[in-house]
């Protein structure tokens, strides 16, 4: 628990003003054009037709309500990187990983924001409206297991016989047996109870639960805003136990990749800009997605803390040091698609060319980790 407690250490000062995140929640959805901050009109799904600046529109679905992990975007819309690329890039809210792949596969949106490890499921499923990454936005993946240092569970063989709260839907739930055996510990030893993706950190903070699964940049701003101090708060991060799990990805139906390369590639080129400059300054990042906020219903120290674990844990690393932003390493990926086989209970396990291409990646030195970082503040 120390490497724990070094990593929530840093959040520390952030906890106090942890205010209104439930505000963030509330958010209505948005449409967002490619050259501002003000919503576009139509809410009816992106086609391959020209603009009237000449623009070809994408429209995008986020994985989730808009957050601070979403800069990237951002800024790449911010600062004209799509409208450089020929795009008019739109966005809209999601309601979850499973919820956003599904209607991707349907052909809703262009593009999507999800992980890979769900759109398996989905593409065992839908195999005729396949979903492919084209590249990786997140390297590691937040999936975690909260719990409060008062309910005495200070390694993950201490769930054994306790209560473990998540949505039906979750992902590191639907992953916990495979976690489970990599710590050493019986699935079938713990009591899971389901409630609304909102009320998952409640159900923690009044006991009714010892413990939580799920996204820690999700979990965490939540239980301090509830009053609790990262010191008061154990996560078991399942990348820290043996599951060295991807994050989020840029995802696009495998038939709109093969019709539409040069827009797919001119995407990723400007997203990867704006990775870049969200990591060189990560400050003016957050500053850009407060900016883009039309409900004014995100508070800031809630997303400072979101990104801060985003910095901590999920977009630095050596792996990305050497392959730069985007990429993967094959060995890598092929593991973790043989564990979410088995955890997920596919009939088969799919080749890393089945869910992965990075043929649309612009070449490695665009795509370099920015070594002018400035801290978040």
């Amino acid at each position: 628990m120390k490497k724990v407690s070094k990593r929530l250490s840093s959040l520390a000062v952030l906890a106090v003003s942890i205010a209104l995140l439930g505000g963030c929640q509330s958010q209505s959805p948005t449409t967002t054009a490619a050259g501002g901050d003000t919503p576009a009109g139509s809410s009816t799904p992106a086609t391959n037709t020209q603009n009237t600046q000449g623009l070809k529109s994408v429209r995008v679905q986020l994985s989730f309500l808009k957050q601070s992990l979403d800069a990237p975007l951002i800024l790449a819309m911010k600062n004209g990187y799509f409208a450089k690329e020929g795009l008019n890039v739109t966005y809209e809210r999601g309601f979850g990983n499973a919820d956003t792949i599904s209607k991707l596969g349907t052909g809703k949106f262009d593009l999507s924001f999800s992980d890979m490890y769900n759109a398996l499921e989905f593409n065992e499923k839908n195999p005729n409206d396949r979903v492919i990454a084209v590249a990786v936005t997140q390297n590691a993946a937040p999936f975690a297991i909260l719990s409060l240092k008062d309910k005495g569970i200070s390694s993950p063989k201490d769930l054994a016989g306790k209560r473990l709260g998540a949505p039906a839907g979750d992902g590191p739930r639907k992953l916990f047996p495979v976690f489970a055996k990599q710590v050493g510990l019986d699935p079938n030893s713990v009591q899971w109870t389901t409630m609304e993706p909102r009320l998952r950190e409640s159900f923690l903070l009044q006991g009714q639960v010892d413990a939580i699964s799920g996204f820690a940049t999700s979990a965490l701003p939540g239980l301090l805003k509830g009053g609790k101090k990262p010191d008061d708060i154990n996560i078991f991060y399942y990348n820290d136990n043996g599951l060295e799990f991807y994050g989020n990805t840029i995802l696009a139906k495998a038939s709109f990749v093969e019709q539409n390369p040069d827009t797919v590639r001119a995407f990723v080129r400007a997203y990867m800009r704006g990775l870049q400059d969200t990591l060189r300054d990560p400050s003016a990042a957050l500053d850009a997605v407060m900016a883009s906020d039309e409900s004014k219903l995100m508070d800031r120290e809630a997303e400072r803390v979101r990104l801060q674990v985003a910095l901590d844990r999920m977009l630095i690393n050596p792996e990305v040091e050497k392959n730069g932003l985007g990429a993967i390493d094959p060995a890598r990926l092929e593991q973790t698609l043989k564990q979410t086989a088995e955890g997920f209970g596919l009939k088969t396990t799919p080749a890393v060319a089945d869910i992965f291409t990075d043929k649309f990646l612009p070449p490695k030195e665009e795509r370099a980790l920015p070594t002018d970082r400035k801290p978040l503040s």
